[in-house]
């Protein structure tokens, strides 16, 4: 990775809130303002690690990354997945342990940004707190989503739900179309995300393809029968609360 993100992290977080609604001038000037540390960063890095007491918020810029626990004897649950203009860790602002880690799945650029500042800026600005704990919120929305698909829903409807959920989140900050996106999740990862063995992933994305579902061939996923997908894993995109949902 060899782009420049100096001037990138602050206006891919006024992009993202604006998203959810208008800003003022002095509210966009105000996350200009935000100072920020730049990084790029290998596949499978940890950017905070569970038992550590944050003291910087992590933006997203470019790269896949993911929440995760681990278990006995090395087992692990992801507990959720992030594509850039995400910031995964917002709720440690209010939390001072982290009860997980959260790593990188690929490559990635991500810019820190002091707690302090952030603090500083809901302080001046309490609209923007209000539009920062909006995404925290949305968050809990998807665990509990995440929760009915792990305890009642069949294995094909995770993934399937799944799928359906990853495409709007990137369609949503234009990084798909078309039914058509860059899709770096592992067999393994999917494991790890729905509590199933890799070889029966592997199986249901074969169903699919041979459903007319799908095709995933090079980490591009195109989703050939939206409806079908959308209505074999009771997908409702609401909880998502996206402002554009194209496909949905």
């Amino acid at each position: 990775m060899s782009r420049t993100f100096e001037n990138h992290a602050p206006t891919a977080l006024v992009r993202k809130l604006e998203a959810i609604a208008p800003l003022s001038d002095a509210e966009r000037a105000a996350i200009l303002g935000l100072p920020a540390r730049y990084r790029e960063l290998p596949a499978g890095q940890d950017i905070v690690r569970e038992g550590d007491t944050p003291v910087r918020c992590c933006l997203i810029l470019e790269g896949w990354a993911c929440r995760y626990k681990i278990l006995g004897e090395g087992r692990r649950q992801i507990l959720s997945f992030h594509i850039p203009g995400d910031l995964p860790d917002l709720h440690g602002l209010h939390l001072p342990v982290m009860d997980h880690s959260l790593g990188t799945m690929t490559e990635a650029a991500v810019a820190f940004i002091p707690q302090e500042a952030l603090h500083a800026v809901m302080l001046r600005h309490p609209r923007l707190g209000g539009l920062l704990w909006r995404e925290t919120l949305i968050d809990g929305t998807i665990f509990r989503v995440w929760m009915v698909g792990l305890g009642r829903r069949t294995a094909f409807g995770r993934v399937a739900h799944l799928l359906c959920e990853t495409y709007l989140k990137l369609e949503a900050a234009g990084l798909a179309g078309d039914r058509r996106c860059h899709l770096p999740i592992k067999q393994v990862e999917l494991a790890d995300a729905l509590g199933l063995s890799t070889v029966h992933v592997n199986r249901i994305l074969q169903e699919m393809r041979g459903r007319g579902l799908i095709v995933l061939h090079s980490h591009t996923l195109v989703i050939q029968d939206w409806e079908e997908l959308r209505r074999s894993s009771e997908f409702d995109p609401a909880y998502l609360h996206l402002e554009k949902r194209a496909a949905g």
